[in-house]
C-alpha cells in the first residue's frame, strides 16, 4: 500500500519522478553511512521510505536531528525499491528539518503504548497508527452520514447547543450561566441570568428537529450533545455526537427500517473505503471485527418485542448481575446477551414499557407500552434509540404533566400537536458507539478525538 499522493503520481508518471514529500519521522534505521527513514504524513497507514546518504549537505549534523517525531521536507527522486514489502522509495537529495523532536523526551518511541497512557498525551496520540486510523475512519463515517441523508431527501438542521428544554427529562444537563455563584444562588438568580431563565447544554436535538420535520418532512441533525452523568465507564462520555433524523408521516416500522438501512450503509462504507484500517484493528485490537461487520451487512436485523426479549432472557438460565423482570430498563449485560448469545448479531427490540421511557414516545393501544425501539449490537449494546413520537395533543399533555414538565416551558412543543399534527418518528444514533462498532475499540474514549469524562478534560 502506498500513500495516496504517491500512488496518484505513479498512476500518471513513471518511476524516477522528482518530488517533495512532507511528514513526520516514525523511525530511523542506520546501515553504515546510510539512514533509512520511515516518513508518515498521516493520510493513511502506509509510510514512505526515505533513503538519506552522505551525499547530503552536512549529513552528519543533519542525521543527529533526524529523530523519531521530527518533521521534515524531503526533496528527492522516487525510484523502485529493492526491499520487500514496498514498491518505491525516495532517494533524498535535500532534507530540511521543519521541527525537531528531542529523543530523550519524545514519548512516542517505537513500541506499543497502552490506550490509557495515550490519553495522557492528547496532543500526540493521533500520531500513533491506531488512533490515526480511528480518526480517518471517523472522518469517513461523518461524510457518509451526510451522503446517506442527502441521497434520501433529508434536510440538515442545525439545532441549538444551548437549550432550555431537557429532552430526556433526566436532569443531567450542564447548566450554562453568565452569573457568578453568589448571584446565581439568589432566589431570582436564573431570571437575572443571560437568557432570563435556566439554560443548559443540549442532551439531544430531537425536540427542535421535530419542529422542522413538521415543516420540511424529513430532516436530520448531527452535532455534539452533553450529559452531566457522573458515570466513569468504558461506555459513557460527557460530550458526544449524535445523529438524529426526524420524519413526518412515519410510524415505528418506518423508523426501524431507516435506522437499519443507515447502519448497514455506514458499515458497508467503512468495509469498502477503510480496508487497511480494518485490517489493522483486526490484527491489534479485535480479531473478530471483520466477521462481526460482515454479519451486520450480510443479513437483516432480528426483531423482538420487549416482552419477547424478556422472555428469552428469563429462559436462558443466565445469572445476570441485574435479575431480569418485565418492566425494568434493560441493562448493558442484557442488551449484549441478546445480541451476542441469543441472536448472534444485531437485534431491534421494540415496544417498551411506558413507565421507563420519556414523555414524547407514542403510547400503544395496550396503554402499557410505547412505540419505542432500540438497536442492539454485539460488543456495543445499544447503538440506536428511537420511537414514534406522540402526535395526540391530549395524550402528550397528560404525559408531560405526569413527568412534571410545565406547559408554559413546553407550549411550543404542544403547538406542534395543536396545529396540523401528523404521525412522525425519529431516532438517535450515538456516533462514538458507531465508531467503536467499526473499529473494535473496547473503550469509547478512543472513539473521539478529545474525550470528556468525569474529572478529565485535559485540553
Amino acid at each position: 500500500m502506498l500513500p495516496p499522493r504517491i500512488a496518484e503520481i505513479l498512476r500518471t508518471k513513471p518511476v524516477a519522478t522528482r518530488l517533495a514529500a512532507f511528514g513526520w519521522i516514525r523511525t530511523r534505521r542506520d546501515s553504515g553511512a546510510v539512514s533509512f527513514l520511515e516518513l508518515s504524513d498521516g493520510s493513511c497507514l502506509a509510510n514512505l521510505q526515505v533513503v538519506a546518504g552522505p551525499g547530503l549537505d552536512k549529513f552528519d549534523d543533519l542525521r543527529r536531528a533526524l529523530t523519531t517525531g521530527a518533521s521534515v521536507r524531503v526533496l528527492g527522486t522516487l525510484v523502485p525499491s529493492p526491499a520487500k514489502g514496498q514498491e518505491v522509495e525516495l532517494q533524498a537529495e535535500e532534507i530540511e528539518i521543519l521541527g525537531t523532536a528531542d529523543p530523550e523526551t519524545y514519548p512516542l518511541q517505537k513500541k506499543r503504548h497502552s490506550f490509557e497512557f495515550l490519553r495522557t498525551i492528547p496532543q500526540l496520540r493521533p500520531r500513533t497508527n491506531a488512533l490515526a486510523a480511528v480518526a480517518r475512519v471517523r472522518s469517513r463515517l461523518n461524510c457518509a452520514v451526510h451522503r446517506f441523508f442527502e441521497e434520501r431527501g433529508f434536510f440538515q438542521v442545525h439545532t441549538p447547543i444551548i437549550t432550555t428544554s431537557d429532552c430526556e427529562g433526566a436532569g443531567e444537563m450542564f447548566t450554562v450561566t453568565a452569573l457568578p455563584p453568589s448571584e446565581l444562588a439568589m432566589a431570582d438568580g436564573f431570571a437575572r441570568d443571560f437568557f432570563g431563565r435556566r439554560a443548559g447544554l443540549t442532551v439531544s436535538g430531537q425536540l427542535q428537529a421535530e419542529i422542522y420535520a413538521m415543516a420540511l418532512g424529513r430532516v436530520y441533525t448531527f452535532g455534539p450533545t452533553f450529559r452531566a452523568e457522573n458515570s466513569n465507564t468504558s461506555r459513557h462520555l460527557a460530550e458526544f455526537w449524535m445523529v438524529e433524523p426526524e420524519m413526518a408521516f412515519c410510524d415505528l416500522q418506518g423508523d426501524m427500517a431507516i435506522a437499519e438501512e443507515l447502519i448497514r450503509f455506514l458499515v458497508d462504507e467503512v468495509q469498502q473505503a477503510c480496508a487497511p484500517e480494518i485490517e489493522l484493528f483486526a490484527r491489534f485490537v479485535d480479531a473478530e471485527l471483520p466477521a462481526r461487520l460482515s454479519r451486520i451487512t450480510g443479513r437483516p436485523f432480528a426483531r423482538l418485542s420487549y416482552t419477547e426479549a424478556v422472555e428469552k432472557l428469563l429462559a436462558s438460565g443466565e445469572q445476570f448481575e441485574f435479575p431480569v423482570t418485565w418492566g425494568m430498563d434493560l441493562q448493558s449485560e442484557h442488551e449484549r446477551y441478546l445480541s451476542e448469545k441469543i441472536v448472534g448479531g444485531p437485534v431491534i427490540v421494540h415496544d417498551y414499557p411506558e413507565a421507563i421511557k420519556p414523555f414524547y414516545m407514542r403510547v400503544n393501544n395496550d396503554n402499557r407500552t410505547v412505540a419505542a425501539m432500540d438497536i442492539l449490537m454485539p460488543g456495543i449494546g445499544e447503538l440506536v434509540g428511537g420511537s414514534q413520537r406522540e402526535e395526540r395533543y391530549e395524550v402528550l399533555a397528560q404525559r408531560m404533566a405526569q413527568a412534571g414538565l410545565k406547559e408554559e416551558d413546553y407550549g411550543w412543543y404542544l403547538d406542534l400537536r395543536r396545529y396540523g399534527s401528523v404521525p412522525h418518528a425519529g431516532f438517535g444514533l450515538g456516533f462514538e458507539r458507531l465508531v467503536q462498532l467499526v473499529t473494535g475499540m473496547p473503550n469509547i474514549r478512543e472513539a473521539i478525538p478529545f474525550p470528556r469524562t468525569p474529572g478529565s478534560a485535559p485540553c
